[in-house]
């Protein structure tokens, strides 16, 4: 049997594969289990700088396998796996390395919210998106109801959950859900620039940015804190030294996450 998630490391960029072309990548407990295995991985990895999720085919991931979520018998075990699904999503958000999203193709319900959990999201320009839980009688997961309004503000996350529309990527970039939409021929390498371009930046930088951007919970006076407490300590690193070096001799930087 295949591996329903793929994953590679190449120079310093890991790259996860949601692998199960013929259902368009959708979500089984095979798919759900493999992306928390290759997630403990990376956490361990100190060689992971930065990592880029994408899908096998023509899809990138068309949120929940509905034959398999229909043949779940009780609803002990159906809260375990949409909880498992969630889990994915807020390990993507809490690991303090870039998530970039390469979205080759469709994406669909926890689909969308998957590529949603992502630091940064490219995709292709044929690649559409949709919503599609009201069509089955569900409500978003995958974090989507926390994810989406965060992109694209309360009211169109309404009209896009409520209607379920299939939209174009020239329109999910227009509302906040894509940071560039790429050619077929070209999205892989304009991902993997970016990806190696955060891969070789200081990582203790990246990481606690990401930290700070994705708790919404802090007010300004905790920010302020924040701020504070983690620049004094920062300050303090062979990686800001060597930052302050490079500025002044003019020569790129060569970070060690110390």
């Amino acid at each position: 049997m295949e591996n329903a998630v793929l994953y590679e490391v190449n120079n310093n960029v890991a790259t996860i594969t949601l692998n199960r072309p013929q259902s368009l990548n959708s979500m089984n407990d095979a798919l759900i289990d493999g992306l928390h295995s290759v997630l403990d991985r990376i956490e361990r990895d100190d060689n992971v700088r930065c990592v880029v999720l994408t899908g096998n085919g023509k899809a990138f991931c068309a949120g929940g396998d509905l034959p398999f979520l229909n043949g779940i018998a009780t609803a002990a075990d159906r809260r375990k796996f949409i909880a498992r699904v969630g889990a994915v999503a807020k390990r993507i958000t809490i690991i303090e390395k870039p998530f970039i999203a390469m979205v080759n193709g469709v994406a669909a319900g926890a689909g969308v919210n998957l590529m949603l959990a992502c630091d940064l999201v490219y995709a292709v320009d044929k690649a559409r998106f949709a919503q599609s839980f009201a069509k089955v009688g569900l409500i978003p997961d995958c974090g989507g109801l926390y994810f989406l309004p965060k992109a694209v503000g309360l009211h169109k996350a309404k009209e896009l959950m409520f209607t379920a529309d299939l939209i174009g990527a020239a329109e999910a970039a227009s509302i906040g859900m894509l940071n560039h939409v790429c050619g077929e021929d070209t999205l892989a390498a304009e991902v993997y620039a970016m990806a190696q371009r955060l891969a070789v930046s200081a990582p203790l930088s990246l990481g606690l940015t990401k930290k700070y951007l994705n708790n919404t919970s802090l007010g300004l006076d905790e920010i302020l804190a924040a701020e504070e407490s983690t620049q004094a300590l920062l300050m303090d690193t062979d990686d800001c030294r060597e930052g302050i070096a490079a500025f002044k001799e003019k020569r790129t930087p060569v970070f060690t996450g110390k």
